[in-house]
Parts: C-alpha cells; sequence; structure tokens
C-alpha cells in the first residue's frame, strides 16, 4: 500500500509541471503569494506555509493545488481563505490546533477537485462534514474524534483510504450508517481506539484493516464473511484469546498476511492455504502441533506437487513459552517457509 501512496503523489506532482502551466497563471500565482508563505517558480501550483507560526490561514491564491500548512498554531479552518482554492488536490493542515467548531462549514465544500486531505495531530472530535465527493485520501490520525456523524461519508465513492488511527472512537461510532459510501474503500485504520467489539458495517471492498491496540476479545463467526476482498489484517495488542476465535475464522481465500501479536492466545488458530505471513509473537503458546494448523493432511503431501500447497512464508513465533526445535511436520507441511522467529 505504501508504494501505492508513493506513486500516487508522484503521478500527481508529474501532472503539474510548470510545462503544464499557462504563463499568465505562472505569473498571477506568484505575484497572489501570501507574503507568510513560499512560492516556488519551478513548481507554481504549489504553496508552502508550514512552520510558520501562522495562527490563522493567509487568502490562498486560484492556482493553488498542492498546499501545505502544517506544523502550525492555525485553530480554524476558514472559508474565507480558503475561498479562492477552488483547484486545490493537496491540503495538509497536520499538526495544527483545529477544533470540529473551527472546521467552517462551506471551508471544504468548494474543493470539488481535492483529493488528498491530511488533518492529523489536531483537535478534532468528530469527522468533518461536508467532505469533497473527490477525495481519495483522508488521513485524521491522532486527533480527539469520538463521532462519525451519519452520512458523513455519503456519495464518497471515491475514497480508498480512511485513517481514523489513535482517535477515541468506541463501538457504537463505527457502524454501517456511519460508513455508509464508502464503496471504494481499500485500507481501513481504526488502530488505538477504544474499540471492544470488531466494528460492524465495514465496506466489501476494505482490503487493508488495520485495527491495532484496541481491546477487541473475541470475532464473530463468519465475520469476514461480508469482507470478501481482505488480505491484510492487523490485530496486534488487543485482548484475543483461543475461545473468541470461531476455528475456521481466518479460512479466507485471499488474506495473505496475519497479524495477531501480543495478545493472550494459548493455540496457533487455523491457518488458510492463502496465508504468506504470520505473526503470532508476545502470546501464551507453548507448542506448535503441526498437524492441528496444517490446511492439508500432512500424509497427503507425497503426492502434491509444491504449488498447491500452503503459502506460508514468514512465521512469527517469539515471546510465547514455545522451546526448539521446531517439529519437522511444520516444515513438511509449509515448504515455502523460510523464516521461522522464536
Amino acid at each position: 500500500m505504501e508504494v501505492f501512496l508513493v506513486l500516487s503523489a508522484l503521478l500527481l506532482a508529474s501532472s503539474v509541471s510548470s510545462q503544464d502551466v499557462p504563463y499568465e497563471n505562472t505569473l498571477a500565482q506568484l505575484q497572489a503569494c501570501p507574503k507568510e508563505c513560499r512560492c516556488a517558480p519551478s513548481f507554481p501550483h504549489a504553496v508552502y506555509c508550514d512552520n510558520r507560526g501562522l495562527k490563522r490561514i493567509p487568502a490562498i491564491p486560484p492556482y493553488t493545488w498542492y498546499l501545505y500548512l502544517q506544523n502550525n498554531l492555525i485553530d480554524v479552518l476558514s472559508e474565507e481563505a480558503l475561498r479562492n482554492a477552488t483547484q486545490l488536490r493537496w491540503l495538509n493542515v497536520n499538526r495544527n490546533k483545529i477544533t470540529s467548531e473551527g472546521v467552517e462549514e462551506g471551508a471544504l465544500r468548494a474543493m470539488s477537485s481535492l483529493i488528498h486531505l491530511h488533518m492529523e495531530d489536531n483537535l478534532l472530535t468528530a469527522v468533518p462534514t461536508p467532505l469533497p465527493a473527490s477525495l481519495e485520501q483522508l488521513r485524521l490520525a491522532r486527533n480527539k474524534i469520538s463521532k462519525i456523524p451519519s452520512g458523513a461519508f455519503s456519495g464518497m465513492g471515491r475514497l480508498a483510504l480512511l485513517d481514523l488511527q489513535g482517535n477515541k472512537l468506541g463501538d457504537e461510532a463505527v457502524n454501517e450508517q456511519s460508513l455508509k459510501g464508502l464503496t471504494a474503500l481499500v485500507q481501513l485504520n481504526l488502530a488505538k481506539n477504544s474499540l471492544k467489539t470488531m466494528p460492524v458495517g465495514l465496506p466489501a471492498t476494505t482490503t487493508q484493516l488495520f485495527l491495532d491496540s484496541n481491546a477487541i476479545e473475541k470475532i464473530p463467526e463468519g465475520y469476514f464473511k461480508s469482507l470478501p476482498k481482505v488480505a491484510f489484517i492487523r490485530l496486534n495488542y488487543n485482548k484475543l484469546e483461543n475461545g473468541g476465535l470461531p476455528k475456521n475464522v481466518f479460512n479466507l481465500t485471499g488474506i495473505l498476511d496475519l497479524q495477531l501479536s501480543h495478545n493472550q492466545l494459548t493455540e496457533v488458530p487455523n491457518v488458510p492455504p492463502s496465508l504468506e505471513h504470520l505473526h503470532l509473537d508476545h502470546n501464551k503458546i507453548k507448542s506448535v502441533n503441526a498437524s492441528d494448523i496444517c490446511p492439508v493432511p500432512i500424509s497427503e503431501f507425497d503426492e502434491r506437487p509444491n504449488e498447491t500447497g500452503p503459502r506460508l512464508r514468514y512465521l512469527r513465533l517469539d515471546g510465547n513459552e514455545i522451546k526448539p526445535p521446531i517439529s519437522r511436520d511444520l516444515m513438511v507441511c509449509f515448504r515455502l517457509l523460510r523464516a521461522v522467529v522464536i
């Protein structure tokens, strides 16, 4: 996913080279550059106002596509200051003092081209609304968000990444109504919140689900049937016990990476054939019985070519009560296994 994010940023940047900007627009942009900020002739669509000690947003020129306001003291996302910034693609206001009351109603509405919105490390108590339907990435980590207003994501069929980690979201806040409209979501980050149960109503398109550092004790039977595309699941630092994991809860055809580190497990859960990386470190596991966890009966392996067997390549078991050596049957079952950390 990180590769995807980097590539998307590079594509955005390459699309606004100085050669693509009419000279008169470039000149107008540079002349209107706020005195508190910096505008580079080689990159005329970008306005750099970061690390300036600003308490308010200066008036932004109309041809701005990239606006950097991070690391300031801004407490209001002003409709007036952003009135002309209707062409914005990328807005970064990380590490300011913006409250939910400080997000003026029309400040974001007019940004019909906005793709990336970064509002991390502020003082928001709710997901801001209304949001531009054009958004593809919304980063709201490390605020004080405890509420997702009903319909907050209505019509946001382009949003692929939603980062809400490090907030105060409880079970009642994450539901089908609050997430309705996210028909293209790929990555959902709800780590470091106040969840005690697995969130409900997640978009069926979700591929990466991050739930680390909550207080989740169990996963309901058949929970992942509504998430057919999920491939990366992180549940590190929760309160999962064996009794909270139904036998075949992870029996998913496309799962590649499963992380269950720092829980209360005493046994290795059933491993689906597609899984490539399994993190079980810092639990209470005492032994690994290959016959119990192997997706295919070990007695049948001599009759099966390698390419049809389990895909597990990396297994982490350190921080448990397991003593080496690992059973030979484990290597017989998982023939692609290249690293076992004990």
